[in-house]
């Protein structure tokens, strides 16, 4: 079979054909890799083939470059650099050649191509002409295709390409891409696809928007292009727009006075939707903008400096002509919208709610008249927007000017929820769902409760959007009035849920007793009833022993059906329900603490039978040994009869290694059964440590998961105390090498991870330090005590350190100083730089504030 033929048949309708050709083009890429591109590439070349076959050439030529994996990509780039420079000087030409073919779809493919090779080869300082070949193409030829497609070859480089790399050429990159932007280029194709090239390279041009006469250039074609006779390219215009916005806020107050207000405020009036919701979207970017910078400017007034970048304010200067045309957006909803599609009255209201936290106060009398003069209306999409209005402000006015409006509001909306029009009772429980989140201070429980709640109870027999969204507001009724178990269970008797609780629970009981999960109801409903055993009062506990009855029972069907399960839809729709299962059984467990007694040789029996019957599933065995987790938690020493049964379920999942969540998940569990079991756990301590160790060794092991396993030395060592000498050494040497670690302060995710690492060892030190405190074995510490000292002087003098490292820091210095009260770390513990930061520091949160004094103290002593 040749190679049209072959490539023909992966596009064949049927499947044998089509997965049998699939199947003989990976052969032959694994075979013989430099002869399988090179029949791709004059494939796609080739003119007297047919479209569709080129087409399918030039897309296996890209999958053979590009790969969303990261490890898979590495693969592929290392295989074309492998590759001889004859066949690559091949390929490129003829990839290059194909751009100007004369079908447009075989241009388009082949930029895709070329692109490709281009992310492989521009990072290795390879095929440095590229550029200035793609450049030539544009500005020099008269063949509108291949301007075309080159456009479309460059705004893909753009995409894939880091910023850095092209940096050095984005005047030229800039100069090109302008140049077919114009109002004067003829062809609309060819400003296309220049504007979506444009929207490509805003990242790396941020020099040349530096330059305020470049910058002017730029901000004039793209404006003109919003006027473009084409659709396409005035939705393409407004796309950069939104994105300049997002990276050059501080830029722009010049070009909104005298042209973006007017443009962006028309493009939404547009009557193609495509071009009013890319219009909306950018003054959502301006609010989303505006919100950020005004957190910024708190910071900075707390720590008494100026904020590196000033608000322009620029939402409230436009709200008087924005709004009015959000509102009139907000009633052009569809009949029969699907949720899931994004259209202009949803962007609307999304705009009104961050432009709500943009402008804060001002935003409350500038939508009150509309909506006192649409909630009542006849028609359906007015009342439905002004219900969608008020709900979308709740977040950003102050409560004070907000509450009157709500609890006049109340009454009518408790009353809406019987409304004739689906739409209208979905934003109504919506609303509903917002107050209880954001405003509870306003519902008066002797008032409003019944009502209220009955209205919601009543919604969860309605449509599947409806039940989500009373579902959530029930939650957020228990998460706002309900107690918090940590804090306050004992003085907390009874509460104004209390005697609603049996009612709402059995009727979520009833929502979830279903197989369908239509807009997410089911699972909202058993996340409802989660929040209503976390939050419960003392008076309502037999509610939730209930509870946990009915779903262990449920647990038990489950796991009796696991042989009628068939297509994978089943198999989804099983693992979600024991997942909701496990949700609720952690929130019980955790809000009875060891009240779950009685039910704990139940829960184990059938969380063991569910983790043998989960296989690889790993969200399921996630939600599974976090149960586990909860309920060693709950019963301390108690839980040992469990230990035999559950470990050989646990040392699989820690040698999981390429499963991150589950690996964490696991070591997270060793820590629960160090803390649960105490000195009892030091039996288990080699085992655990030994499998520890070895994973930090693993070379496929996500790093975050190795800073979990420090913290979870700092478990075991707490547990244990003087046991965990056998481990001291290897552990000390480990969390030293780990201490050492410095970020590159340019790679934000590399700083990001070394302050999560640091935390991580703080936890480490913190339990073995404390373990060894007041015993005859604390002297053990005493040639580990500089390396600690290095770490807490490191992390106390970086800027950016977080209010959780600040804390541990001091209480790991206090502990230190309390190991050794007799002065065996006098003349360490009298360091300047220990002086210095033990003096008090203003704008230091209370709680770190506290540590800091108690580690004063500490010190005092020892050095005294």
């Amino acid at each position: 079979m040749n190679a049209s033929e072959l490539l023909a048949n992966t596009l064949s309708p049927d499947t044998n054909t089509r997965e049998n050709a699939t199947q003989q083009l990976e052969n032959a890429s694994r075979e013989n890799y430099p002869a399988y591109m090179v029949m791709l590439s004059s494939e796609l070349a080739n003119e007297n083939s047919q479209l569709h076959v080129r087409n399918a050439a030039g897309l296996a030529l890209k999958n053979a470059l590009s790969a969303r994996e990261t490890a898979r990509q590495n693969d592929y780039a290392n295989r074309w650099l492998a590759l001889d420079n004859e066949s690559k000087t091949k390929i490129k030409q003829e990839s290059l050649m194909s751009l100007a073919s004369p079908q447009p779809r075989a241009g388009a493919v082949a930029a895709q191509v070329v692109a490709a090779i281009a992310s492989v080869e521009l990072p290795h300082d390879q095929w440095p002409e590229l550029v200035e070949l793609l450049l030539g193409f544009v500005n020099n030829s008269d063949n509108t295709n291949l301007k075309i497609s080159t456009l479309q070859a460059i705004g893909f480089i753009c995409e894939s390409i880091k910023p850095e790399i092209l940096a050095v050429r984005s005047n030229e990159i800039l100069t090109a891409v302008i140049h077919g932007a114009r109002k004067e280029e003829p062809s609309s194709e060819v400003q296309l696809a220049a504007v979506h090239a444009l929207f490509n390279s805003l990242e790396f041009v941020r020099d040349n928007f530096e330059r305020e006469g470049e910058r002017n250039y730029i901000m004039q074609v793209v404006c003109e292009a919003t006027q473009n006779p084409s659709v396409s390219v005035q939705v393409g215009a407004f796309e950069c727009l939104v994105k300049i916005m997002a990276l050059y806020y501080d830029k722009m107050a010049f070009y909104m006075e005298q042209a973006l207000f007017g443009l962006t405020v028309m493009g939404m009036k547009h009557n193609d939707e495509r071009v009013a919701l890319q219009a909306v979207e950018f003054w959502t970017t301006v609010c989303e903008e505006e919100i950020e910078l005004a957190h910024e400017a708190r910071e900075a007034a707390d720590y008494g400096e100026p904020p590196e970048i000033e608000s322009k304010f620029f939402a409230k200067v436009a709200l008087p002509e924005v709004i009015p045309v959000l509102l009139t957006l907000l009633t052009r909803q569809e009949d029969d919208a699907d949720e899931d599609e994004w259209n202009v009255s949803m962007a609307a209201g999304t705009c009104l709610s961050f432009l709500a936290q943009a402008v804060t106060d001002a935003i409350v009398p500038a939508v009150i008249p509309f909506i006192e003069a649409h909630i009542k209306s006849q028609d359906w999409h007015q009342r439905e927007a002004a219900i969608m209005t008020f709900g979308s402000i709740l977040d950003g006015p102050d409560p004070l000017q907000l509450t009157p409006l709500v609890n006049q509001a109340l009454p009518l909306l408790i009353d809406m929820m019987n409304d004739s029009n689906i739409h209208v009772k979905d934003t109504t429980a919506w609303t509903l769902g917002r107050i209880c989140d954001l405003l509870i201070v306003t519902i008066k429980p002797d008032v409003h409760l019944h009502p209220l709640i009955s209205a919601l109870v009543n919604g969860l027999q309605d449509n599947p959007r409806i039940v989500t969204n009373c579902c959530w507001a029930l939650m957020n009724l228990a998460d706002q009035l309900g107690i918090y178990p940590e804090d306050e269970a004992e003085a907390a008797p009874t509460g104004a849920l209390s005697p609603y609780y049996d009612g709402v629970v059995n009727a979520l009981l009833r929502v979830t007793d279903t197989t369908t999960n239509e807009s997410n109801f089911r699972t909202s409903a058993y996340e409802a009833i989660t929040s209503y055993a976390t939050h419960a009062t003392n008076d309502v506990i037999p509610v939730v022993q209930n509870t946990v009855v009915t779903i262990l029972v449920r647990m038990e069907q489950l796991l009796g059906m696991q042989n009628q399960i068939l297509g994978i839809d089943d198999r989804n729709n099983w693992n979600e329900l024991q997942s909701n299962l496990c949700s609720v059984v952690i929130s019980v467990i955790r809000r009875l603490n060891d009240g779950i007694q009685p039910m704990a040789d139940r829960i184990m029996t059938l969380i063991l039978q569910l983790i043998q019957a989960a296989g690889k599933t790993s969200t399921v065995l996630e939600d599974a040994f976090l149960v586990v987790g909860s309920l060693a938690s709950a019963l301390e020493q108690r839980f040992s009869p469990y230990m035999q049964a559950f470990l050989p379920f646990l040392y699989p999942a820690l040698k999981a290694h390429e499963d991150t969540q589950l690996c964490m998940v696991a070591v997270g569990i060793i820590g629960d059964i160090s803390r649960a079991l105490g000195d009892q756990s030091a039996q288990y301590a080699s085992a655990f440590m030994s499998v520890l160790f070895e994973n930090l060794q693993s070379d496929v092991l996500n790093r975050n998961v190795k800073i979990s396993i420090l913290s979870c030395f700092g478990d075991i060592a707490l547990a244990i105390g003087v046991a965990f000498e056998p481990y001291l050494d290897t552990t000390m040497g480990v969390l030293r090498q780990a201490g050492a670690v410095q970020p590159n302060p340019l790679d934000f995710d590399l700083v990001d991870y070394v302050a999560q690492l640091r935390e991580g060892i703080l936890e480490a030190y913190t339990g073995i330090v404390t373990g060894l405190k007041n015993t005859d074995k604390v002297t053990l510490l005493l040639p580990h005590s500089p390396a600690i000292l290095e770490l807490i002087q490191r992390c106390l003098g970086d800027d950016d350190r977080s209010e959780s490292v600040i804390k541990l820091s001091f209480g790991l210095l206090g502990d230190l100083a309390d190991s050794f009260p007799n002065g065996q770390l006098k003349q360490s513990l009298l360091s300047e730089w220990i002086a210095s930061e033990l003096r008090s520091k203003r704008g230091m949160p209370p709680d770190a504030k506290k540590t800091m004094r108690w580690a004063r103290e500490m010190v005092k002593r020892a050095t005294a």
